[in-house]
């Protein structure tokens, strides 16, 4: 299985790493460009280099060819759970197809000690914070609440409603700056999450308080169904002037510009002058879930076009260009990704059935009756079935 395909295949017919990088410290884009809103772009979606007056990146061979391998593991492991959905072994999966390159970047910005409140969707970022991939698909098949420590690795666990995250964030982020610590957080959400109360109240509460946090904002121009121009009259990043921070959009499907734009916003939040807000204008190349069916209300024509602008393509031709990558190189990658399919294949399919009454622990810190009564209650209906057996 080719990855780099899996999102530059045919269309249907329509359907009615790193460290060594140096940012300013500026957060806002300067480009003039006549109507558009200002986009901070690095790399374009031919692979050619480009500046920007106020974010500048220089990275090392190793440090790109990382990011490409990043990006492309990525997607492998994302189209491996997608399958494993449709054979029946998840339930549910939220592909981040198209979106690796917003992920990738900002958590390759991220220090150890930055601490990070995700959605459902983040698999690249989690893959940066050093969470295993196998860890992320315990929840979609029903056996655990989340696999892993949050605290181990600094990323919270998965959070399903939709943009309470960044309350927590926000939250979070406070209690640092009270603390004193120099470490930043940062909360992610999707276009749609962004017309939630629960964003605009942490919005308030981080500019009030000058919170150390970063909001991206992966618009991927489609909340489910609910296309962006029915959400909003203005540009996303544009609505952080009115809670008096700055706001900047960036080319989400460049890894490059996503990297540099995240690191400056996380050193300000560090600095101590608050928050920002991040929009990586991308695109969602998949389904929103693979309970969803976007034929049903966008064009394929629309897909075609994003493709064009595919984010590890783009980094692959930009390596090229450079001599930094060679077929090795790109071979070697392919047979890791496929052995990574291979071992979240067998890791989902050899996950234990969780204790049935392990959904009444932890509860209340210190018990409660009316738990223990459904307990006992439960734990009759589970012998009943004993008993029939005999």
């Amino acid at each position: 299985m080719t990855v780099e395909s899996t999102a530059a295949r045919k269309p249907r017919r329509s359907s009615k790493r790193t460290s060594a990088v140096k940012t300013t410290a500026k957060t806002s884009a300067k480009t003039p460009q006549s109507s558009e809103p200002e986009l901070v772009q690095l790399l374009t979606p031919e692979g050619e280099r480009v500046e920007h007056p106020d974010y500048s990146i220089d990275l090392t061979a190793d440090e790109l060819r990382g990011l490409y391998r990043d990006m492309v593991l990525t997607r492998r492991f994302d189209a491996e759970a997608t399958a494993l959905q449709r054979q029946g072994e998840l339930g549910l999966w939220a592909s981040l197809l198209g979106q690796e390159a917003a992920q990738i970047g900002s958590g390759r910005a991220l220090r150890d000690d930055d601490y990070v409140f995700p959605t459902y969707r983040e698999h690249g970022v989690a893959w940066c914070r050093g969470v295993d991939p196998t860890n992320l698909l315990g929840m979609f098949r029903g056996v655990n609440h989340g696999g892993w420590d949050p605290n181990t690795n600094n990323f919270h666990l998965y959070t399903i409603v939709i943009g309470s995250q960044t309350l927590h964030a926000t939250g979070y982020a406070m209690g640092v700056a009270k603390d004193g610590a120099d470490s930043a957080v940062i909360a992610y959400f999707g276009d749609g999450a962004s017309s939630q109360g629960d964003v605009a109240e942490s919005f308030t509460f981080s500019a009030v308080y000058n919170a150390p946090v970063v909001f991206f904002c992966q618009n991927n121009q489609w909340a489910i169904s609910e296309p962006t121009e029915k959400q909003t009259r203005v540009p996303l990043y544009q609505r952080a002037q009115g809670f008096g921070f700055p706001g900047v959009r960036v080319d989400g499907n460049d890894v490059l510009a996503c990297l540099a734009v995240t690191r400056s916003a996380l050193e300000r939040a560090r600095r101590g002058e608050g928050p920002t807000l991040v929009e990586a204008f991308t695109y969602r190349m998949g389904a929103h879930t693979t309970s969803d069916d976007p034929t049903k209300y966008r064009a394929d024509e629309e897909r075609a076009s994003w493709e064009a602008k595919d984010p590890i393509l783009r980094l692959r031709a930009y390596l090229e260009k450079q001599q930094a990558a060679d077929e090795a190189f790109f071979t070697a990658l392919e047979e890791e990704s496929e052995a990574l399919g291979k071992r979240v294949r067998e890791a989902v399919r050899a996950m234990p059935d969780p204790d049935r009454m392990a959904i009444f622990d932890h509860v209340y810190a210190d018990g409660n009756p009316l738990v223990d009564e459904e307990r006992a209650q439960f734990a009759a209906y589970q012998a009943s079935f004993a008993e029939e057996g005999n």
